[in-house]
Formats: C-alpha cells, sequence, structure tokens
C-alpha cells in the first residue's frame, strides 16, 4: 500500500509539547512567509484534558507571502517540538523560515526518496523577545 504524496511543495506542520499559545506564535512565524490553510481567525486552544494535545497545519512553499515581511515573531516560551514532513526543497524552505526568527535544532529525521521528515526543536534566541 503507498500513501499518497504531498505536492511537492507543500509541507505538513505538527506541533507538539507546547502550549497553545507557544502553539499559535510559532503558527503565526509562517503564516509570514507561506499561504497555509491555518486561519489566524482560529488560533489553536488548550483541550482542557490531561492528553497529549497536537496542533498540525499545511504551509504553501510555492506560496510566499509578503506580510509580515522583516517583523521578529514573538518567541515561543518554551521549546516546541515541531514536526515537518514534505518534499526536501520545501521542507528546506520552511526550516530556512523558522531559523530567521527562532533557534532551531533538528533532533530527527527520516528521509526517503521524494519526502522527508525532520522532527526539530523550536526555541527564543537570546537577546531578543
Amino acid at each position: 500500500m503507498t500513501l499518497p504524496s504531498l505536492p511537492v511543495s507543500q509541507v505538513e506542520v505538527v506541533l507538539c509539547d507546547c502550549s497553545a499559545q507557544d502553539a499559535e506564535r510559532v503558527f503565526a512565524c509562517l503564516r509570514t512567509h507561506f499561504e497555509t490553510d491555518r486561519s489566524p481567525d482560529d488560533p489553536p486552544h488548550e483541550t482542557g484534558t490531561d492528553r497529549p494535545t497536537m496542533w498540525t497545519g499545511m504551509y504553501d512553499t510555492a506560496a510566499a507571502v509578503a506580510a509580515g515581511a522583516g517583523e521578529h515573531p514573538e518567541p515561543p516560551s518554551a521549546p516546541v517540538t515541531v514536526e515537518v514532513q514534505g518534499s526536501p526543497p520545501a521542507v528546506r524552505l520552511l526550516r530556512e523560515a523558522l531559523e530567521e526568527a527562532y533557534s532551531v535544532s533538528q533532533v530527527g529525521v527520516d528521509a526517503g526518496d521524494q519526502e522527508v521528515q525532520l522532527q526539530l526543536r523550536v526555541e527564543g534566541r537570546e537577546g531578543r523577545g
């Protein structure tokens, strides 16, 4: 069984191990670079349960947006685990967008012929925010 692959410019982003507020900060940063299915009018919210919460979004790296260029997004209050999946060029562009605003470290990778999945740790930079 083969799973359908994402369009070459699309990246799926999954945020976990963070608060809803920090998830929105990361999503807001990415919205300043790429078109997304995540509306700023529908921010992540806490579920009120003790179960782990994950937030997802799709970003089109071929559909760059000019809004927010040069802005410094608010840093997360704690490190955020960001899992990204897509074609290598699209994942690279999305990672570069995160690196413009935050300190980003790679903590895992799973690469195939057509897609790559990275696990990143995103934190605020020292001296900013």
